[in-house]
C-alpha cells in the first residue's frame, strides 16, 4: 500500500511542479484592428484570410495568433504544424496602414518567422515603417487590398 501511495504522491508532485514551471509570456492582447480583419490579396496576388486568432496565407500557410499589440502595430503567432516550413516556431508580423495608396489599405512584414519562442519573436526589432519600400529587411512591406 505504501508503494502505491508513494507512486501516487510522486505523480501528483510531478504534475504540479511541471505545470507550475510553465509561465506563458506576458503579452498584450488587444483586439484585431478592423482594417486587418477579413479577406485580402497582396500586391503579388496572394490571398489571405485574417481573423483575431488565425492568419491564413492561402493555400497552405497558417499562423495561430496569440496576441495583438495595436500600439506598436504587430502580432505574435505560432506557425501551424502543417506549414511547409518553420513548423511550430514563432512569428512576429509587423503591420502599418497606408494613406493615398488605394486600393491598398495596409501592409505587413514578416519580421521574424522562425523564432524558438514568443518572447524571442517579440524582442526582435520592428520593421521600419518610415521606409515601407525597404523597411522589411531590405524589402517592401506587402501591400494588402480587401477582396469580396
Amino acid at each position: 500500500m505504501k508503494k502505491i501511495q508513494l507512486i501516487f504522491v510522486s505523480i501528483i508532485f510531478l504534475f504540479v511542479t511541471t505545470n507550475a514551471q510553465f509561465q506563458p509570456p506576458k503579452l498584450i492582447t488587444d483586439n484585431i484592428p478592423p482594417t486587418l480583419s477579413g479577406e485580402f490579396k497582396d500586391d503579388y496576388g496572394i490571398r489571405y484570410s485574417i481573423s483575431d486568432t488565425l492568419w491564413i496565407q492561402h493555400p497552405n500557410v497558417k499562423y495561430h495568433i496569440i496576441s495583438w499589440n495595436n500600439t506598436e502595430q504587430y502580432l505574435l503567432a505560432i506557425n501551424d504544424n502543417n506549414n511547409p516550413g518553420e513548423k511550430g516556431l514563432c512569428t512576429r508580423i509587423d503591420y502599418m496602414t497606408f494613406k493615398n495608396m488605394v486600393p491598398f489599405e495596409w501592409g505587413f512584414c514578416l519580421t521574424v518567422y522562425n523564432a524558438k519562442t514568443l518572447e524571442e519573436a517579440k524582442s526582435k526589432p520592428s520593421a521600419d515603417r518610415k521606409n515601407p519600400k525597404k523597411g522589411c529587411g531590405g524589402f517592401p512591406f506587402s501591400r494588402m487590398k480587401r477582396v469580396q
